[in-house]
């Protein structure tokens, strides 16, 4: 029958795209790995990165959690989880990841100065993540958190293919802008075949700290309607807060200083 032809088809070509992929082998000692991502740039991932990592920690406080900085032209983890210095290499020359507040973290920020821009072409890229996937001793980790670059690009997929993604999570804000680019984030992982686990609406609302007024600068309610759409659940939903912008830039994220906080 002609259903049974283009079933056929459908499986040969799925054969013979799948001869050019790279296997999938797991990052040696890591159990899970998690990837935070955004369409866009500018909307919060790192931060969600940052906090979600260490809000693992927390919640599952028998667990061993790393977060790896795969943003190679702008790693902000190292200021995020105020680090600074090289990694020490183990006697099989791999990178030992620094730590603080019990995370186990790596980054191009701490192989580079720190005001140096990379100024790299694609393959360097590629190499550098290879790098950090590979040749880092994470000891033994049920959690690895990557901060994927914005975008949907070759960093995107390198990572998707070549090592077993547990989920990925997608930050926005409400912003139109930002919930195009989103979407596309969302679909380009359901096609590499990594499950989406929902979405993070970033900067969703401005409490004004004198007269408590709320203003929704970015809009209102953008990623519940893109979640909706997408059949996703919302996983969170971030206010836009000094005190989470100030404790990122000094190191010391609000869910460490300031748990009480309505932050």
């Amino acid at each position: 029958s002609s259903r049974s032809g283009d079933e056929a088809l459908r499986d040969k070509r799925a054969r013979i795209l799948s001869r050019g992929l790279p296997k999938q082998k797991p990052i040696e000692g890591v159990k899970q790995v998690v990837v935070v991502a955004s369409g866009k740039g500018g909307v919060g991932k790192s931060t969600t990165a940052d906090i979600m990592t260490i809000t693992f920690l927390f919640l599952t406080q028998t667990k061993e959690v790393g977060l790896l900085d795969a943003d190679i032209y702008g790693p902000s983890i190292p200021k995020m989880m105020n680090l600074k210095g090289s990694p020490e290499l183990t006697p099989k020359n791999l990178m030992r990841p620094l730590k603080n507040y019990g995370i186990a973290c790596m980054s191009m920020g701490f192989l580079i100065e720190e005001t140096a821009p990379v100024v790299w072409r694609g393959l360097m890229v590629m190499s550098a993540v290879e790098k950090l996937l590979r040749q880092v001793d994470w000891g033994q980790l049920d959690y690895l958190v990557i901060d994927m670059p914005p975008g949907t690009g070759d960093v995107q997929l390198s990572v998707s293919q070549n090592i077993p993604v547990a989920g990925a999570v997608i930050v926005s804000t409400p912003q139109d802008v930002a919930l195009l680019d989103a979407r596309k984030g969302a679909e380009m992982f359901r096609k590499v075949h990594v499950p989406v686990l929902g979405l993070v609406q970033n900067m969703s609302v401005f409490q004004c700290p004198k007269c408590k007024h709320e203003t929704h600068i970015f809009g209102a309610d953008g990623v519940r309607d893109l979640a909706k759409t997408l059949g996703l659940d919302i996983l969170g939903d971030v206010p836009l807060h000094v005190n989470i912008r100030e404790t990122c830039d000094s190191g010391q994220p609000v869910v460490i200083s300031q748990p009480q906080s309505d932050a």
